[in-house]
């Protein structure tokens, strides 16, 4: 089996680390992108054997842009590090782009009360459909994807901060990919850690301004 590349954005998950890494199925590479940890995550992400690179520019844009740049592998995964998805997934979407498609995409469907605020499900729906009437067919703006890196590369994704992932199905849509999506578990993200983004009402409000952006 070909090694597969898991790039991680990682913004103080040390608590999280650990299980999602050792989560990972043999074969998949863990890339871990530090932006800017303040709790140890890069020495922990480094003691359970993952590639740790540092990217100074805060952004999930940009940490997975960073992430990209440094795999090697023909076909990366993309995945939070904060525990709420479980790694163990990741082979299906792989299969779905050795089996023709342009790139996989995980459909999160909440497991367990507070898994998935009302105010980021609510945003996630709306961006959804403009996508939708777009011509893809998504119901999530999804953080769990596989693709292969130089097609990826060759999109030009250009946002590096929230909007990263909007403006990542836009140029898929227009570059006529074919964008499959399958349900994929999600759960709480792991006690201790806070989302940056759904953690808050202001959290979401500024992923959807970022991604309001990419859509002028």
């Amino acid at each position: 089996m070909d090694t597969v590349d898991v790039v991680l954005p990682c913004l103080d998950e040390a608590l999280a680390l650990p299980a999602v890494l050792t989560a990972l199925p043999p074969g998949y590479r863990a890339i871990v992108v530090d932006n800017g940890s303040s709790d140890g995550s890069p020495e922990v992400a480094a003691a359970h054997g993952a590639m740790v690179v540092r990217e100074s520019r805060r952004g999930y844009g940009a940490a997975v842009h960073t992430g990209l740049e440094h795999a090697t592998a023909d076909i990366v995964c993309f995945l939070d590090a904060d525990g709420s998805l479980n790694p163990r997934q990741l082979p299906a979407l792989v299969r779905t782009v050795q089996g023709g498609a342009d790139m996989a995409v995980g459909r999160r469907i909440p497991q367990g009360r507070g898994s998935w605020p009302w105010h980021a499900r609510l945003g996630n729906r709306i961006l959804a459909a403009l996508m939708r009437k777009r011509g893809l067919k998504v119901r999530d703006i999804a953080p769990m994807r596989a693709v292969r890196r130089e097609r990826l590369l060759a999109l030009q994704v250009e946002d590096r901060a929230f909007g990263y992932p909007l403006e990542l199905l836009i140029r898929a849509a227009e570059a006529n990919w074919r964008v499959v999506e399958s349900d994929v578990t999600y759960r709480p993200r792991t006690a201790g850690t806070k989302s940056k983004v759904s953690g808050s009402v202001r959290g979401t409000l500024r992923a959807v301004h970022d991604m309001a952006g990419v859509l002028r």
